[in-house]
């Protein structure tokens, strides 16, 4: 397969409401999507990267940047291509793991299109639903906290995701649990809001029986992760600090995380975070698929990688209607708290033209 160019295209989206972590609030989405172009068809790629350097030292412009001035240039020149030779041809160029995973995902998707074959098959599914939860963001009062729990466990969610942050920890927690009891799956993720001189707050969130709190310290304090497990109750889950196959090891050696969160964009694509599972299931480790507020396209590669055999947890892998009111897709519906895993060539989904370009904000075209 030989590509004949990419296109990117910048979109913005509204969100159905505002979205508020440790790092900010969001009322819109702006993605930058990959289509790759090949004489056999084409595929699509989703860059997670925010508007900001808030989740992580990436961002769109960034993104866009180096993928117009160094990454795509690279595949242009390699002649023959797979989605395998992707990852070693572009490792020159250090980090930009996001818009590496996005121009990944779409030769893969191209790829897999044209061999008619799923982007589940590819990964190694095993099952043909995977189970949703659902991340509720920080909220200006606990009531309002407690009607918007309510909602998505009246719609099936079956696990539900408390951002925390200074301030807004414990007691959102403890009125959670006791108003719709033990049974509820909780867990709870700082965005690494914390520090390791909070391990006494933090264990006041061991009597609550959480699932997880995730990445409650800085992304490069994989050591204080480990103090932390030993002065904690609560497993700690890893999500910033894992950024390949490799980090997910180191971390599980240093025992400073019982659990990791797997986000494709963040290890550099779909097929290194395959490698993550793999690394973490050899050694009796649980994983789930985290969320980037991704469109359709993302959500598609996302429930696909969520049924490989040691996503054991239920991920962020939401309804398109938590975020957006309209996706890019046909949308993926909730059904007894569960989401079907795409069954057709790549993706399984591809953008509504109409809808595509109602939100696309501008588009570019890289070609040999």
């Amino acid at each position: 397969m030989k590509l004949s160019g990419v296109e990117l295209r910048r979109v913005r989206m509204p969100l159905v409401a505002p979205f508020r972590t440790s790092f900010g609030t969001q009322a819109e989405r702006e993605l930058l999507l990959v289509r790759a172009v090949t004489p056999a068809g084409e595929g699509w790629g989703e860059c997670v990267a925010m508007e900001a350097p808030l989740y992580s030292s990436e961002y769109n412009d960034a993104a866009e940047h180096v993928l117009r001035n160094h990454l795509i240039p690279a595949l242009l020149a390699a002649g023959d291509l797979t989605a395998y030779k992707v990852t070693p041809l572009l490792a020159k160029f250090k980090g930009h793991r996001m818009a590496k995973a996005a121009l990944e995902m779409a030769v893969l998707d191209a790829e897999l299109r044209a061999h008619d074959r799923s982007f589940a098959a590819e990964l190694g599914s095993t099952r043909d639903s995977v189970a949703c939860g659902v991340s509720v963001g920080i909220m200006d009062s606990i009531p309002q906290l407690l009607d918007v729990v309510g909602g998505y466990l009246d719609e099936g969610y079956v696990r539900i995701k408390l951002k925390i942050e200074p301030g807004w920890d414990v007691e959102p927690v403890r009125q959670v649990r006791e108003r719709f009891g033990d049974d509820v799956l909780l867990q709870v993720d700082a965005n690494t809001a914390y520090t390791l001189g909070d391990a006494p707050l933090l264990s006041r969130l061991d009597p609550f029986d959480l699932l997880l709190i995730e990445q409650p310290l800085e992304e490069e304090d994989v050591l204080g992760h480990a103090e932390l497990a030993k002065r904690i109750r609560t497993p700690i889950c890893l999500d910033e600090s894992i950024v390949s196959a490799r980090a997910a090891a180191d971390a599980i050696k240093l025992g400073a995380c019982q659990i990791v969160n797997i986000k494709p964009g963040r290890v550099g694509g779909y097929l290194e975070a395959r490698r993550v599972h793999d690394v973490c299931a050899a050694h009796g480790v649980a994983v789930w698929c985290g969320g980037m507020i991704e469109t359709g396209l993302g959500r598609a590669a996302n429930v696909a990688l969520a049924s490989l055999p040691g996503f054991t947890l239920p991920g962020d892998t939401s309804a398109s209607g938590r975020f957006y009111r309209t996706d890019i897709t046909e949308p993926f519906v909730l059904d007894a708290g569960h989401l079907p895993v795409p069954t057709g060539p790549g993706l399984g989904v591809t953008p509504i033209p109409d809808l595509l370009d109602e939100v696309t904000t501008e588009k570019a075209w890289i070609g040999s």
